[in-house]
């Protein structure tokens, strides 16, 4: 090995350069980037707890990454409160009485500890710095501030405290401001002999584990003893390769017989290089020499403590050799801060620095996964919106095909349905004779029941026409409506989602449809009245009617008798106005006025001699020039003859003219009435039935568009939803990235502290 580093400072306790301050810079360096690790992993935490909060990202992060991170961020702030309490810490140990209190209060530059002949220390002390003025001690397992006067009390074996065995530590805290080498998180650990206790792994668990250097204080009077190399052998069993210098103290004494200081001090330094390199195999021998110093503390106790007053430092009885002696100590002093500053930043630091590298990796390998699955469901997303735009833009464009479509479909078969209606109603019309004559029940002339009579016929004639017209039509009718209804289905089918398409069918009634002729005959034939009153065929009333028809007749009759009343069969002559079946009975017409309705007596004499004229022609002359003859030719007996047979035709229709005449009558003059009547609601009747049809397809064909236009509704809302999850993926990623360029540069920061503090310089 090379030679130890030159020394670069005279005196680190005058507050000069000292090797301490870079553990100091250290630990504030390495703190800080811990903070800054702890709250980057924070950060993280939050983020992939904000992620798992939200359902549309749930799945990006799993519960095992957000529990990882919550406990890499657990981890750093222990790590931070340890770092927060990390000092750099020396032990002191040997035999009793070989002056380990007295290299430390020289190190002080300062009787801090109890100090004297014989065995003075009972226990264990700590000196560490305080930001206060004044000293104070603790003891172990309290926290009440003591004074410093009472550290005899406590710890020097001739006053001991019964409360405190050798395995205790008392802590005793000393101004900053009086000594610099406490500045710099450096504590001091005085022991008990080694050679007053059997419980040296007690110690070793409670003391030694975090200790970064340990000083062996020999009495250079003597060599090293068996119980100081046993101690030392334990320690180094549990620790590896442990920091150890050893003082030779009391070498003041060499001055005595100066001819054997050297062979002495070989002696010495070979029986100390060989327990080192030999023994503990803690160093080699080219760097064991640098841990091996003779000095005399006291001597340096006092020549300190004598400047610290003003006085000289050679002043009082100082043996032959004083100044290499302290020269000595100043070097032990620098060579133990370089090791123990060094030593310190890699036994306090290293590892806290390689497990930040691998919870930075860690976490950051947890933000590319998180950006990854991001970007993956991103493009994933934004393929399922551009298939949902052109979807809706699909369903938009054939929905208004098909509205063009169906409305000419259902016009179609609305105008077939009036044609057909219009025709089979028609034909019913003229077959209503036969509806009339299936009619069978109680006749009598009398008003009450003729009322009845009346209104069961309207209600026979109601629903033989109806059920006729269902056969004609109803299955054809309803074939076509169904057929339409299922084109309609399957062509808005491909416009549905998949979810909706098995139900499509339940939005049309699984029912024939039924369609409704209402004809409210009872309403249109409410004003039909019967005249089954006796006519004789060959009475003047008839023959008026025979020759001047059946207008012109009841006109002139009016004129000659006012009472006249117009017979039933001829009320149909005045029409109703058309009504609704749904409307109620339908009104007359307006009843012309009397000067328009009776027949003036010049229009009277007209229309007889019109008439008269008529019966010179054709065969009414032909009858009177025959009559003529036969009256010139027979006479008398032809007039007779005539009378007789006038006479029993009469007699005949009379006896002739029974119930069932005035029934079959009084059919006859219904069956004309209602076919004018009927006659008028045709063109109606198919309209409504037009119109039933239309309804019912519009009906289907709108239940059809509302589901489509609720599939337009969620394939507008899915491409909403998909854009805010596009938008908040895009955020993920955004901030997953910036997440990983700052653990990026925590790595960096580890990796300037890991070549700065931790690997050893060129």
């Amino acid at each position: 090995m090379a030679a130890a580093p030159p020394l670069r400072r005279t005196d680190s306790a005058r507050g000069e350069f000292s090797p301490l301050k870079h553990f100091v810079v250290a630990k504030k360096k390495i703190s800080d980037v811990f903070e800054l690790l702890l709250n980057y992993v924070k950060e993280t935490s939050d983020f992939v707890e904000d992620i798992s909060g939200n359902r549309g990202l749930e799945s990006i992060t799993t519960a095992d990454q957000k529990v990882e991170i919550q406990a890499y961020a657990d981890k750093l702030a222990v790590i931070r409160d340890v770092l927060a309490r990390r000092h750099m810490k020396v032990a002191f140990f040997g035999r009793t009485s070989n002056g380990k209190s007295t290299v430390i209060n020289a190190m002080l530059r300062d009787r801090v500890l109890p100090s004297g002949i014989g065995h003075t220390t009972n226990c264990f002390l700590s000196v560490e710095g305080t930001d206060e003025d004044k000293a104070y001690l603790k003891t172990e397992g309290s926290d009440e501030e003591k004074s410093i006067k009472t550290v005899n009390q406590l710890a020097h074996a001739l006053h001991m405290d019964e409360s405190l065995d050798a395995g205790c530590l008392v802590r005793v805290f000393w101004p900053k401001t009086k000594c610099a080498l406490l500045r710099d998180d450096l504590v001091l650990v005085d022991s008990p002999g080694t050679d007053v206790t059997t419980q040296l792994d007690s110690w070793i668990d409670k003391f030694c584990l975090d200790a970064d250097v340990f000083v062996l204080v020999a009495n250079s009077e003597s060599t090293l003893m068996n119980t100081e190399k046993h101690f030392f052998h334990k320690v180094n069993e549990r620790l590896s390769k442990p920091n150890i210098f050893i003082l030779n103290n009391r070498w003041d004494a060499s001055a005595n017989e100066p001819e054997y200081m050297e062979d002495v001090r070989k002696q010495h330094t070979d029986r100390c290089v060989n327990f080192l390199v030999e023994e503990l195999k803690v160093l080699d021998r080219a760097q064991a020499p640098n841990h091996i110093f003779f000095v005399s503390a006291k001597e340096v106790l006092n020549s300190r403590m004598q400047r610290a007053q003003g006085m000289p430092e050679t002043g009082g009885a100082l043996a032959e050799g004083f100044q290499e002696r302290l020269k000595e100590f100043q070097s032990f002093e620098r060579r133990f801060e370089e090791c123990i500053s060094q030593s310190a930043v890699k036994t306090k630091f290293e590892q806290h620095t390689i497990r930040a590298k691998q919870i930075t990796e860690k976490v950051k390998t947890i933000m590319d996964t998180i950006n990854i699955e991001a970007a993956e469901k991103r493009v994933a997303a934004m393929e399922d919106r551009d298939y949902q735009i052109d979807r809706l833009e699909f369903v938009k464009n054939q929905l208004n095909l098909l509205i063009e479509e169906i409305k000419k479909k259902i016009k179609a078969i609305s105008e077939d349905v009036e044609s057909k209606v219009s025709i089979a109603m028609g034909e019913e019309i003229n077959r209503l004779h036969v509806i009339v004559d299936e009619f069978h029940a109680d006749f009598h002339p009398s008003p009450q029941v003729l009322k009845v009579y009346k209104s069961e016929l309207l209600a026979h004639v109601e629903e033989g026409m109806g059920k006729n017209l269902a056969f004609r039509c109803s299955n054809a009718i309803n074939a076509s409506v169904q057929t339409s209804q299922q084109y309609m289905i399957e062509s808005m089918v491909p416009l549905l989602p998949s979810t909706a398409q098995s139900q499509v069918h339940m939005l049309v009634p699984n029912r024939t449809f039924d369609l409704s002729y209402d004809l409210n005959c009872a309403a249109i034939c409410s004003d039909f009245q019967e005249n089954i009153e006796f006519q004789f065929s060959l009475g003047w009333k008839a023959l008026v009617h025979r020759y001047l028809g059946s207008v012109n007749a009841q006109k002139a009759l009016k004129l000659v008798d006012p009472n006249y009343q117009v017979p039933a069969e001829n009320s149909r002559s005045v029409v109703p106005v058309a009504q609704t079946p749904s409307s109620g009975p339908p009104s007359l017409a307006a009843a012309p006025s009397n000067d328009t309705a009776l027949m003036t007596q010049e229009d009277l004499m007209i229309a007889m001699a019109t008439n008269l004229a008529s019966i010179t022609s054709r065969t009414s002359m032909s009858v009177i020039v025959v009559g003529g003859v036969v009256w010139k030719t027979v006479g008398w007996r032809l007039i007779a003859l005539s009378a007789s047979l006038y006479g029993l035709l009469y007699l005949y229709e009379r006896l002739t003219w029974t119930t069932k005449a005035k029934e079959r009558t009084l059919k006859r003059q219904f069956v004309e009435f209602a076919s004018d009547k009927l006659q008028l609601i045709v063109s109606f009747t198919s309209a409504n039935c037009s119109h039933q049809v239309q309804q019912e397809m519009a009906t289907t064909f709108a239940r059809l568009c509302q589901q489509v236009d609720q599939t337009q509704k969620d394939l507008e809302e899915n491409i909403r939803q998909l854009t805010a999850n596009i938008d908040e993926l895009e955020t993920v990623q955004s901030r997953s990235k910036v997440l990983r360029h700052k653990a990026t540069e925590l790595e960096k920061q580890l990796e300037e502290f890991t070549s700065q503090y931790l690997r050893p310089q060129q």
